[in-house]
């Protein structure tokens, strides 16, 4: 299905559905904690609450602090545009936008972290310094892992990786398609701090490194924050339930629902490895993140090797 009309529709779930993922998240830890939880739809209603609220800015902060929030969710609602659910064409698509999504990604950073230091915050400047050193070790894991998925098809557009991923590629390069899922789902829980890299739910300045660049944050901006969030943890999760589970021939609605109901059971996958690891100490956060390289290049070396 190449009708603009039905792929507009991907972006449009990544909009509705992607808030949902928190939720389902916490319910998960929840119920492995025992307890009842928070409603499924609560990232919904905190977004509703947000928008409705005044916003408040340190005299400390300029520009780039308000600009910040609002660059960020840009740039994750045009990444969102490239990314293809279903096996199908994403409502853009060229040869090399792979390179323009990892650049993407590398702008929300890069804002993130210059809005903390415009605030003045020696926390928020913890917080951003942790975030640049642990991106610097997720970017060539993730660039290795998409590169050698994109040697392993020929294919340099995410829209034409993901649908080149048939069962019979998946069964010829499953060990590809194993590292490469392998190395998704570390930067997956590194990029949107999850533990074990970071805790979203503490409150302890001294241990955040994602939260405490978002203190100051607040009303809409904070609203922003939270989507942006939420749509970008759907992106990663998206990207990986398209390489690991392959196109089946029954055709886009089918494929598209699949895709779907696995991007929910990724998230459920990421509340039970919550709920069964401890974070780990800061210095041991780049070991965790070197296991995701290691991945990576063996994926590619298997991809050389073919």
């Amino acid at each position: 299905m190449d009708n603009i009309s039905i792929r507009i529709i991907q972006p449009i779930l990544a909009l509705i559905l992607s808030p949902l993922l928190f939720g389902i998240i916490n319910r998960t830890k929840a119920f492995f904690a025992g307890r009842k939880g928070q409603p499924l739809f609560q990232t919904y209603f905190d977004l509703w609450k947000l928008v409705h609220k005044g916003v408040v800015y340190s005299k400390t902060t300029g520009w780039i602090f308000r600009a910040g929030p609002i660059i960020n969710l840009s740039a994750i609602l045009l990444i969102t545009l490239f990314i293809p659910l279903g096996h199908s064409k994403a409502v853009i698509f060229f040869d090399g936008d792979i390179f323009l999504v990892i650049y993407l990604f590398a702008l929300i950073r890069f804002f993130t972290i210059i809005a903390a230091l415009d605030t003045g915050s020696s926390f928020e400047g913890m917080g951003a310094s942790r975030e640049a050193q642990f991106s610097a070790l997720t970017e060539p894991a993730l660039f290795l892992a998409l590169a050698a998925i994109a040697c392993g098809t020929g294919k340099l557009s995410l829209s034409e990786i993901l649908v080149s991923i048939t069962s019979k590629f998946w069964l010829s390069h499953i060990s590809i398609i194993l590292f490469v899922a392998a190395t998704l789902i570390i930067v997956l829980l590194t990029e949107n701090a999850r533990i074990p890299v970071d805790d979203p739910n503490t409150h302890l300045e001294l241990t955040m490194i994602h939260e405490v660049m978002v203190l100051d944050s607040s009303g809409p901006d904070f609203a922003f924050i939270v989507f942006a969030s939420a749509l970008k943890l759907w992106v990663f999760t998206a990207l990986f339930a398209g390489v690991l589970i392959p196109d089946i021939g029954f055709g886009f609605w089918p494929n598209l629902g699949i895709c779907v109901l696995a991007v929910l059971c990724v998230s459920v996958v990421v509340g039970i490895i919550e709920s069964c690891i401890a974070r780990l100490k800061l210095l041991f956060v780049p070991h965790f993140i070197f296991i995701a390289t290691v991945f990576a290049v063996l994926a590619m070396v298997f991809v050389l090797r073919k």
